[in-house]
């Protein structure tokens, strides 16, 4: 066929076209009104859901609490915000009991926890298990301590009792193997290192709010455990911080899946700053009378704690400038997907504003009371818009496909009959950004 003829090249054209099938176009309204009604329908099977839950969940409940505690304690009083915190923290808590029944389940069926802990990714979100709890425990002693409960101050003990455990567990059982069976290298490492370490800060915090509601001995022991806790937090964190940041400058921004993870390490700078400040507000109520013999305790422990407390939220300063603009040039760059790890947009920066919050309520500086309402109303904001494309996107199943479903039916065929040393982690293309 001569193909430089018109006549030749239209009947060609028109041969081609005609062996192509038509493409069918759906409209948007007909692809949302079968996802509505079609839950879960990326999903193989249902059971793919508890399959694929990983730790990393627990990310939303730490920042769904800390947000309901900031909106709680908003610095210009207005009656109705107290009521929207308690409505934010009560639905944190079944978020978090929701959690726990789906991943406990995953862990007794399964039976992966040793694969959890050996891999370089998942192993990292089991600090968000203590930190998730710890709001549970802040809420319900700021919100509940002006009902005058019986029953309050016995019970956040016992819960922040739980919540040492972990956090200290996590703090030892990550970091060693990290060190005896992980492979990590500076070009890929990641912020969420801090994550495991992180929980001793926040639960130091959690720590100092539950000592309000205790006076004597146990006061007294709460917030020693307490600076223990903080110490022992705050000085591995400054470490890893030190190290990811050498990272940032040797091999430049993470990738954009991960890009949230650039305000990790906010959430241990602005955490340690709110909470050795909390902590020098109990020692200065407590020590006086508890240690009569060391003159000027309280006081001193006040004053170090507003010091310190004013240096790292000037830190923490300075890496959320440094983290909204690398997000910001990111973004600009090209879209971002939507993953779990946007949560950490949302309790890192919510740290600082707690820092920020405590700073006035020591200065009575309007400059800190200024500077936390507007960031409220950006994370409330932010965690609406979270929150909403989380249900949307674990509604379609895609936040609960797992990443290598063949590998985990080879192992519940076989009845999880591998021993330890053998077991293939499941799950193990997961990646640092769904923490």
């Amino acid at each position: 066929m001569d193909l430089q003829h018109p006549s030749n090249r239209t009947e060609l054209t028109l041969y081609i076209d005609s062996r192509i099938p038509p493409i069918r176009t759906t409209s948007s309204s007909s692809f949302i009104k079968h996802a509505i009604t079609h839950p879960m329908h990326k999903l193989e099977s249902k059971s793919d859901i508890v399959r694929a839950f990983n730790p990393a969940w627990y990310s939303t409940t730490m920042g769904t609490g800390i947000v309901g505690i900031l909106i709680h304690n908003f610095p210009y009083q207005w009656s109705p915000l107290r009521y929207i915190g308690m409505a934010i923290a009560l639905f944190n808590i079944l978020l978090y009991v929701v959690i726990s029944v789906l991943f406990i389940t995953r862990l007794v069926k399964y039976r992966d926890f040793y694969d959890i802990l050996m891999s370089p990714q998942l192993s990292m979100s089991l600090g968000s298990i203590p930190m998730g709890l710890s709001t549970l425990i802040n809420s319900l002693v700021i919100m509940l301590a002006r009902y005058d409960l019986h029953w309050l101050p016995t019970f956040v003990l016992v819960l922040w009792c739980i919540d040492v455990v972990l956090s200290i567990s996590s703090s030892l059982l990550v970091p060693f193997a990290v060190f005896s069976h992980q492979k990590h290298t500076l070009e890929t490492m990641s912020s969420t290192l801090l994550m495991p370490v992180v929980p001793n800060v926040v639960g130091a915090t959690t720590g100092a709010i539950v000592a309000s509601a205790h006076t004597g001995s146990a006061a007294t022991v709460i917030i020693l455990t307490s600076y223990v806790l903080w110490g022992m937090g705050m000085g591995i964190a400054m470490m890893l911080v030190t190290a990811y940041l050498i990272r940032l400058t040797m091999f430049k921004l993470p990738p954009k899946e991960s890009m949230a993870s650039m305000l990790i390490p906010l959430g241990p700078l602005g955490q340690s700053s709110y909470g050795i400040q909390q902590l020098g507000v109990q020692a200065l109520r407590v020590f006086p009378s508890e240690f009569p013999q060391i003159e000027y305790l309280g006081n001193m422990l006040y004053g170090i704690g507003f010091f310190f407390g004013l240096l790292l939220w000037a830190l923490a300063s300075w890496w959320l400038t440094l983290g909204i603009y690398s997000a910001i040039y990111t973004r600009v760059r090209g879209p971002v997907p939507f993953n779990l790890g946007w949560w950490a947009l949302i309790f890192p920066v919510s740290t600082f504003v707690s820092s920020s919050n405590s700073l006035w309520g020591i200065t009575n500086f309007t400059f800190f009371r200024a500077l936390a309402a507007p960031l409220i109303v950006s994370l409330f904001l932010l965690w609406l818009f979270v929150l909403l494309r989380t249900i949307w996107y674990a509604w379609s199943g895609e936040l609960f496909k797992p990443d290598n479903i063949d590998r985990l039916v080879t192992l519940e065929n076989k009845g999880n009959s591998l021993t330890p040393s053998t077991r293939t982690p499941v799950n193990s293309k997961d990646s640092s950004d769904i923490v």
